[in-house]
């Protein structure tokens, strides 16, 4: 009986020592799972997206299509709006490619490429997206309205997996020298970091530029107004800035830049503004070379390139 008894206990202990090594096991497995394959998936797209918050120049520099760590390296398209305009970019030796974007005036109010006063296009966010997703080319989205941010975020989120390249987010949020109308600064931030919290930001002012009289620069109020906005951002910010007014204005936006290794300019100009290189020239020569974008039109874009070879021409020469 005695016997009985403790062969008994002992397959008892046997069983119970079984089942702890199973539990165990599956313990592990189940640890193991969540660790290196069920990745949560905000953390997943944090992973996928550090891209977004990376810096253009990295990026290109990393993909061989750029020389050095050099804002004026860039080449930029501007306004491709159209399937044919976007074709034309996509065909081209253009590293960034910027588009405008707004809900279609009529019917079926989807995001569309287009600036105002267009209300239509040939070509919506979504297809726009789509064509660029197949190239290495950055993307900048221009925002001209809030209404258009909500529906372009959730379909820029539904296609995230398919961009695998650098996306600005731009906006002019404040304004700027003979500017008026903005987009909601708090709404716009609000909307576009709940989606994308790392995504490189475009936060600029809306400004006017009259010929034939004198321009008033950013004064000091509107880059501390700006800097007050972006000082508690966490990801790249960079700011358009207009080239005909960027020599006036350039105690207030080199100290802007100042601020913050977070912060970049990128130059833009209008199709009938009049200023000279030699302003691009001497804003470059009192920054980091990594610090400016260079997005303008002819005759300053070439004479601005052909100055930086002359220049780096005769630094080989001596």
């Amino acid at each position: 009986m005695k016997r009985r008894l403790q062969c008994g206990r002992s397959w008892l202990r046997i069983a119970c020592w079984t089942g702890a090594v199973l539990v165990i096991y599956h313990l592990v497995h189940i640890t193991y799972y969540l660790l290196c394959c069920a990745v949560p998936p905000g953390l997943a797209m944090d992973q996928r997206h550090d891209l977004w918050s990376e810096s253009i120049l990295d990026y290109f520099l990393k993909k061989d299509l750029i020389k050095a760590k050099d804002g004026a390296e860039i080449i930029w398209e501007h306004a491709a709006n159209s399937k044919e305009k976007l074709r034309q970019a996509l065909r081209s030796d253009v590293h960034m490619i910027e588009a405008d974007v707004l809900l279609r005036g009529a019917g079926h109010r989807e995001p569309i490429m287009a600036h105002p006063p267009d209300t239509d296009s040939d070509i919506n966010l979504q297809d726009w997206l789509s064509e660029v997703s197949a190239s290495s080319k950055g993307i900048k989205l221009d925002f001209k309205s809030l209404e258009a941010v909500l529906p372009s975020m959730k379909i820029l989120d539904a296609m995230k997996d398919n961009l695998h390249q650098p996306v600005w987010i731009n906006a002019d949020i404040l304004p700027g020298p003979g500017g008026k109308v903005t987009v909601d600064e708090r709404e716009f931030l609000q909307i576009v970091t709940s989606f994308f919290p790392n995504v490189t930001l475009s936060l600029g002012w809306t400004t006017a530029w009259h010929p034939d009289r004198s321009n008033e620069g950013y004064s000091w109020e509107m880059v501390r107004e700006m800097e007050k906005i972006c000082k508690n951002l966490s990801q790249l910010v960079t700011f358009p800035v207009r080239a005909a007014l960027v020599r006036q204005s350039w105690p207030q936006l080199q100290w802007l830049l100042q601020t913050s290794d977070r912060y970049s300019l990128t130059v833009w100009s209008g199709k009938d503004d009049i200023y000279p290189v030699e302003d691009l020239l001497y804003i470059r020569q009192n920054s980091g070379d990594d610090q400016i974008f260079y997005d303008v039109l002819e005759p300053q874009n070439s004479e601005l390139k052909q100055a930086l070879k002359r220049k780096q021409q005769a630094k080989k020469q001596h």
